[in-house]
């Protein structure tokens, strides 16, 4: 009889994502032998504004797919605060967040990692895992074709969840959603602009805050921008009850939209690409059982307004690899990843939930925020604010090498 240490070992990973393709890119350099499976009928492209911190790009480097990205922030451009009326002022930009991020879109990362993948990986679109089932010797896993309706059961070494939020995986192998998310009661709307959005230049981007809503155009030295708009909502389950374009014109109220903001509004309701969710975070005691283990959002979730979702999704896939590659034994390899990885995904979270006061602040917090913006004109405050945001711990947590540490 063969086994697993006389031949490559199989793992299904569920996902086609940043998690997940990252995740085959480590298990390969392992010397595992990894399935890729994706819902969809096809790959997605294009994608939000993200951010690719020093912990994300060193994990990028040793997956092989840093080369393949740049950085597209727009550095020759301006970042603008402006309210309803018209009126504009200086403001702070993604440009001034401590750890100087690569600004780039979601698709970029997914398209390097998915390029970087051998021509004989095997990927099948629309489909799905309909039962996980495990012993001691492997994953037993039934999946179903969604374009035919055909399902197959297939043996597995290891199962990734690497397939988002409101993970099928984590509800096959840990439970239902509601005993893992989290809702921070925010909603976000977010799409890539076919140009720019009135007299808005191009490389220049823009915040209006008002209570509790907000929205940003935030831009690229050499990619169409993106708009994000941002409220807090005390009742999740209606946000989905209408037209996601239909919500976000409730959530700004009946007031006059003025000219920016009535066209933000407009773009919304002419795009074919939107992600429209609420702002959830996963909170597990363990992200993995047995032989199934949750990569990326589906274990951690640290929320787009962390930041850090892209950089923590190629670490967690950079290390799973890793520490399979370390350890014969699954268990150990699992427990030692998690082990590592915890903290710095408690972390972002925290980032998570302390954010939440950037991208849509409160009135006293939008006032603090025009207080900081003043003081930066003085040029005493002005270099203390630089120092702070070069130096303080935020900075640094973004740039540890997870895996080496």
């Amino acid at each position: 009889m063969t086994t697993t240490t006389e031949r490559q070992r199989r793992a299904l990973v569920v996902g086609l994502g940043i998690s997940g393709t990252s995740t085959a890119l480590a298990l390969l350099r392992a010397g595992w032998t990894p399935v890729l499976i994706e819902k969809a009928p096809q790959r997605r492209s294009g994608g939000y504004f993200v951010g690719l911190f020093g912990v994300g790009k060193t994990a990028a480097e040793r997956l092989g797919i840093l080369d393949a990205l740049h950085d597209r922030t727009a550095y020759d451009g301006h970042h603008y605060d402006t309210d309803r009326f018209g009126e504009w002022r200086a403001g702070f930009g993604f440009r001034d967040i401590p750890g100087n991020p690569w600004l780039m879109v979601r698709g970029d990362v997914e398209q390097a990692a998915f390029e970087a993948l051998p021509a004989d990986v095997e990927v099948r679109y629309s489909t799905v895992p309909t039962t996980i089932e495990q012993d001691a010797d492997g994953v037993d896993v039934t999946l179903t074709n969604t374009a035919d309706g055909s399902t197959a059961t297939e043996r597995f070494d290891l199962v990734v969840g690497a397939d988002g939020l409101r993970s099928t995986v984590r509800r096959l192998a840990f439970g239902p959603d509601e005993r893992y998310l989290h809702r921070l009661n925010y909603m976000i709307a977010a799409f890539q602009l076919p140009g720019g959005l009135g007299k808005l230049a191009s490389q220049d981007g823009i915040t209006l805050l008002e209570p509790d809503r907000s929205l940003w155009v935030l831009p690229f030295a050499d990619h169409a921008p993106t708009l994000l708009f941002g409220y807090q909502t005390d009742d999740i389950d209606a946000e989905f009850t209408e037209p996601p374009a239909a919500r976000v014109r409730k959530a700004f109220g009946p007031e006059p939209t003025g000219d920016l903001l009535g066209a933000a509004l407009e773009a919304l309701e002419a795009t074919d690409e939107l992600l429209f969710d609420s702002v959830e975070q996963v909170h597990m005691d363990h992200w993995h059982s047995g032989r199934v283990v949750l990569v990326g959002d589906s274990a951690w979730c640290v929320t787009l307004y962390a930041g850090m979702g892209v950089s923590a999704g190629l670490a967690g896939a950079d290390l799973l690899g890793t520490m399979l590659g370390r350890y014969g034994d699954i268990g150990r390899a699992l427990t030692e990843w998690e082990n590592q990885l915890r903290p710095h995904m408690g972390y972002y979270q925290q980032l998570g939930h302390e954010q939440t006061a950037v991208f849509t602040p409160n009135r006293k917090q939008i006032t603090v925020r025009r207080l900081m913006m003043r003081a930066t004109t003085m040029p005493v405050a002005s270099q203390v604010l630089k120092f702070i945001r070069t130096h303080n711990r935020s900075a640094r947590m973004k740039d540890l090498d997870i895996a080496r540490v």
